[in-house]
C-alpha cells in the first residue's frame, strides 16, 4: 500500500507541538467515556475497580504499543468491554483475580502472535479476505448505534446501559452487572437531551467540513465544549429556575473533588494496601467484612476459563481494527510492523493495563475514527494522549469534568465516529463483486447476524454477536467461495 496523500499528517509526522497537544487532548475525548465506564460497570462500588487507575492502565498499556509496533501504528488502547462478565466473575477473588484474568486473556494473544510469527500472515489473509473484514469493520460501527442513540436520548437505566454494553461487544451478564452495579432509575425521553446531542454533532460536523484548516483537526473538541457551554447554561438556568429538565449537566461530580489524588491501583491491591480500607466499607449497611483472595488451584481454572476464551473472541476485532486502520493510512499494518508485533502489543498491553487499572485493553474503534476524520494519523498524538491519561489520572477536577459531560453530547459526537467506522467497513467492499451471489451471502451472514444480534452460549462464555457474525462469514467463505487458483492470479 501507498502513502495515502488525503492525510494531514502520516504516522511518521510530528505535528507542532502546541497543535499537536490540543490533537491528543481530542483523541483523549474521544477515547475516554468508554475507558471510564468499564470500572464502573463492572464494580460499581469502587472497591477493586478505579476510574483513575484504568485511565493510567490504558496510558501505560497504549505506550507499550506504541514501542512494541515501532510507532508505526495509530491506534489508542482503551478499557475492553468484552471483558466486563469475566471481571465481574474474577471481582469475587479480589484485585489478585483480576489481574490473573487479564494475564490469561494478555497470554491468548501473545501465543497466537508467537504462532504468526512463525507461520506468516497468508493463511490470516486468506481467512480474512476484503468479503469478509469489510462487512466485519462496517458491523463494529452499526453495533455502535444503540450506544450512540441511548446517550442521545439519554436512557441512563438498566435497559441503556445494557445497551451500552451489547452495542460494543455483546458479552455481558445482565444477572451479573445488576449485581455488580447500581444502575439507577430509568429517565425516560427527553427533547432537551436529544436537541443538545444533535447540537454536538452539528457542531462537529461544521468544524470538520466548514471550519478552517485548524478547526478541521479539532472538531469533537469543537462540537463537545461548545454543547457543553450551551448545557451548563441550561443546566444553571434550570438550577435557578428549579426546572428539573434543563439540569443537563452533572455538577454533582464536583462534588468531594481532590485536586491531587493517588488511583487506587491495582498492584497495590494485589500487596494488600486497601485491604483494611475494604474491611471497614459499609455497603447497604452491612461491613464488607472480607478481602478476596485466590485460595486454590480450581479458583486459578477458573480465571482461565473465564477469561481465555473472551480473548479468542476479541482477536477478530483485533485484526479488524488493525484492516480498518490500514485502510485508512494506506500501510498493511499486518505486514509493517506485522501483525505478531500489533498482537504483541495489544495482549502485553491488557497485561500492563489491567496491572495498574486492572481492565484488560482493546484497540478503540473510537480512536480509528478519529485518525479517519481529522487525518491525523501521527502516532506522536496517540503517543501524547497517552501522557495525558497517566498525568490526569492524578488529577481529580479532570476525571470530574469528564463525567460530569452530558451523555447526549457524547452520543452526538459518536453519531459522527461510528458512522465513521461503519463507513470505512463500507469501503472495503468497493471491489468486492456483489452481483457474485457466493460474495453476497458471505456479506449477507455477517450483517445480518450481527446486526440481528446473534450470541452462541457456551457454558459461562458468550460468543458476541460481532464474533459469532465474523465465524458464520468466514464459514460460508471458505465453504461456497472457494476459487480456482488461476482464476484468483488473474485479478
Amino acid at each position: 500500500m501507498s502513502q495515502n496523500t488525503n492525510l494531514v499528517y502520516q504516522p511518521s509526522d510530528k505535528p507542532p507541538l502546541k497543535k499537536n497537544l490540543v490533537y491528543a487532548l481530542q483523541q483523549l475525548l474521544a477515547i475516554m467515556a468508554a475507558t471510564l465506564l468499564v470500572p464502573v460497570l463492572v464494580d460499581g462500588n469502587g472497591l477493586y475497580m478505579s476510574q483513575p487507575a484504568a485511565l493510567c492502565g490504558a496510558g501505560f498499556g497504549t505506550l507499550f504499543y506504541l514501542f512494541m509496533t515501532q510507532r508505526k501504528s495509530p491506534v489508542f488502547l482503551g478499557s475492553s468491554f468484552a471483558f466486563i462478565s469475566p471481571l465481574v466473575g474474577a471481582v469475587a477473588y479480589g484485585f489478585a483475580g483480576i489481574f490473573l484474568g487479564a494475564v490469561f486473556a494478555g497470554l491468548v494473544y501473545i501465543i497466537i502472535a508467537l504462532v504468526v510469527k512463525a507461520t506468516g500472515t497468508a493463511w490470516v489473509n486468506k481467512l480474512l479476505p476484503p468479503v469478509v473484514i469489510g462487512p466485519t469493520v462496517a458491523l463494529i460501527g452499526l453495533s455502535l448505534c444503540g450506544s450512540a442513540i441511548n446517550n442521545l436520548a439519554n436512557l441512563n437505566g438498566d435497559h441503556a446501559v445494557l445497551s451500552i454494553v451489547e452495542g460494543f461487544e455483546g458479552t455481558i451478564n445482565a444477572e451479573n452487572l445488576k449485581d455488580a452495579v447500581s444502575i439507577g432509575s430509568w429517565s425516560g425521553y427527553s427533547l432537551i437531551h436529544i436537541l443538545l446531542g444533535i447540537f454536538a454533532f452539528g457542531m462537529t460536523v461544521w468544524a470538520s467540513v466548514k471550519g478552517g484548516k485548524g478547526l478541521k483537526m479539532i472538531p469533537f473538541i469543537i462540537g463537545i465544549v461548545s454543547a457543553y457551554v450551551v448545557g451548563l447554561l441550561l443546566t444553571l438556568i434550570g438550577n435557578a429556575a428549579n426546572v428539573d429538565a434543563l439540569k443537563v449537566v452533572n455538577l454533582s461530580a464536583f462534588d468531594n473533588l481532590k485536586i491531587i489524588s493517588a488511583p487506587r491501583f491495582t498492584f497495590l491491591g494485589i500487596f494488600g494496601v486497601y485491604d483494611d480500607a475494604i474491611k471497614e466499607t459499609v455497603i447497604n449497611g452491612e461491613a464488607v467484612g472480607t478481602v478476596n483472595k485466590i485460595t486454590s488451584f480450581s479458583q486459578v481454572i477458573n480465571l482461565l476459563v473465564l477469561f481465555a476464551p473472551v480473548a479468542f473472541v476479541t482477536l477478530a476485532e483485533h485484526i479488524a481494527d488493525h484492516k480498518n486502520l490500514s485502510s485508512i493510512i494506506n500501510r498493511d499494518l499486518t505486514q509493517d510492523p506485522g501483525l505478531s508485533r500489533t498482537l504483541i502489543g495489544d495482549g502485553a498491553g491488557s497485561i500492563i493495563g489491567s496491572f495498574f487499572g486492572g481492565c484488560p485493553n482493546t484497540t478503540y474503534g473510537e480512536s480509528v475514527g478519529c485518525v479517519a476524520i481529522t487525518g491525523n494519523a501521527s502516532v506522536s498524538t496517540i503517543f501524547i494522549a497517552a501522557i495525558y491519561c497517566i498525568v490526569l489520572s492524578f488529577f481529580g477536577p479532570f476525571t470530574a469534568f469528564v463525567n460530569s459531560i452530558p451523555s447526549c453530547i457524547t452520543g452526538g459526537v459518536c453519531i459522527a465516529l461510528y458512522g465513521f467506522i461503519a463507513v470505512s467497513g463500507l469501503k472495503m467492499l468497493q471491489p468486492v463483486d456483489l452481483s457474485d451471489n457466493r460474495n453476497l451471502f458471505v456479506v449477507a451472514a455477517i450483517l445480518v447476524c450481527g446486526i440481528g444480534g446473534l450470541t452462541i452460549k457456551l457454558g459461562d462464555v458468550t460468543i458476541s454477536a460481532i464474533a459469532t457474525a465474523l465465524i458464520l462469514g468466514i464459514l460460508v467463505n471458505v465453504i461456497f467461495n472457494k476459487k480456482p487458483v488461476e482464476q484468483e492470479a488473474k485479478k
